[in-house]
């Protein structure tokens, strides 16, 4: 019999940038027994997580939850606004966004794949100027989207959302703005109404700290008129009938029941500790994080620090280094696992996760493994990564919102 939980002593160490570690809060609150979802206490349930998701995603705009991963997100988001045929722009940044891509392909769209060549395209983020350029050349509008990557998971880059609605605004184009933030959500900050977005697609097993399963449409009432015209085959994804349901806080179909029992522990605990708090709990740890990566003398994958990811950080091997061969002794010797380089960035380097169910004495751990596995490799470091983000911790203590009110 397989043995999934094969660990000999203490827990695994899952430092990779999602599925991100489940709470035992969440996981008691998903343990319930099962109720009747077209029942009364399941409307009510219904009712309250669908209210209280809307403040994570900062939108006072329907959100529709599918039970589905984030890719099942992608699909809806283009199936409701578009026909086959119609054009959309979309931006590589690594290789979330190249998936993302396929997908238009297969869904009979036409999309425009932009951004900067090479590998080293894939250590940038979304060029907004390169966007705003692109759509001054549709004075036709058959452009109908522009599609982009909030936070890269593949690259640890986190692009500026709401350069891109300037873009988008300063060419006077009626492009939707699709937006994944797979990743992002409740780690990075994000803001569905005021940055413009008429569509955001993000998924639960990042910073609201689930298993995989649920996925989330942010829609803006532009995106729902348009929905009501297109043409992309949809059942299962349509938004009306689901946002009909909703009303009553139920699902046309069988939602999955006992992960919402978990997504609404996770809204509480997210909402209860204060967003703002939340958020500077994941730039303090990535600072930490890059701490010890400059300490190593090794590059940080993200080249541009006004992007560096709150989520992730990614770590190049230096030259001749095979970051896969490192993480394998990593996981063999300390029972840590960590992101593998995608894609372009496959062999090139490892990725650290610091997001969701975390503290200081997670990441000094999972950054001593680091350490340790990379001199077992025979990388050559420079000095010690632990001691630095040791020491960037006790002189940066997080604040608590009662000390943040107070000042």
């Amino acid at each position: 019999m397989l043995k999934l939980d094969f660990h000999p002593s203490g827990r695994h160490f899952l430092q990779i940038p999602g599925p991100s570690p489940v709470p035992d809060r969440i996981l008691r609150a998903m343990s319930l027994p099962t109720i009747d979802h077209r029942g009364p206490e399941f409307g009510a349930l219904g009712r309250e997580l669908l209210e209280k998701t809307k403040q994570v995603f900062k939108t006072e705009h329907p959100v529709v939850v599918y039970p589905a991963s984030g890719t099942g997100a992608w699909e809806a988001a283009l199936a409701n606004t578009m026909s086959p045929g119609d054009r959309v722009l979309m931006f590589e940044t690594g290789h979330f966004a190249t998936l993302w891509h396929k997908m238009a392909l297969r869904l009979d769209l036409t999309p425009e794949f932009i951004g900067l060549p090479g590998y080293e395209g894939w250590r940038q983020g979304v060029q907004a100027e390169m966007i705003k350029e692109r759509l001054k050349d549709d004075p036709e509008h058959e452009i109908k989207a522009v599609c982009v990557v909030h936070n890269e998971t593949s690259t640890g880059v986190t692009s500026d959302i709401a350069a891109v609605r300037r873009a988008i605004d300063e060419a006077n184009h009626p492009a939707l703005l699709i937006v994944d933030t797979i990743s992002g959500l409740a780690s990075a900050d994000y803001r569905h109404d005021e940055w413009g977005v008429d569509v955001t697609v993000s998924g639960s097993q990042k910073g609201l700290m689930l298993p995989p399963g649920i996925s989330f449409n942010a829609l803006s009432p532009k995106a729902i008129e348009v929905s009501k015209q297109a043409k992309l085959p949809k059942s299962f994804w349509a938004w009306d009938e689901i946002l009909e349901a909703n009303q009553n806080g139920y699902w046309p179909y069988t939602p999955s029941t006992n992960l919402l029992y978990g997504l609404n522990e996770a809204l509480d605990m997210l909402l209860d500790e204060g967003m703002p708090q939340v958020l500077a709990r994941h730039q303090r740890w990535a600072a930490g994080v890059r701490a010890a990566v400059e300490a190593w003398g090794l590059e940080i994958q993200c080249q541009d620090p006004a992007l560096y990811s709150p989520v992730l950080t990614g770590v190049v091997m230096p030259e001749g280094v095979d970051a896969d061969a490192v993480r394998k002794i990593i996981y063999e010797r300390f029972d840590l696992s960590l992101g593998m380089g995608l894609g372009k960035a496959k062999g090139k380097m490892f990725r650290i996760g610091h997001l969701g169910d975390c503290n200081d004495l997670t990441l000094i751990a999972t950054l001593g493994g680091c350490e340790a596995g990379m001199k077992m490799a025979g990388v050559s470091l420079r000095g010690s990564g632990v001691l630095a983000a040791l020491d960037y911790f006790a002189a940066n203590p997080l604040q608590s919102a009662s000390d943040q009110a107070a000042r």
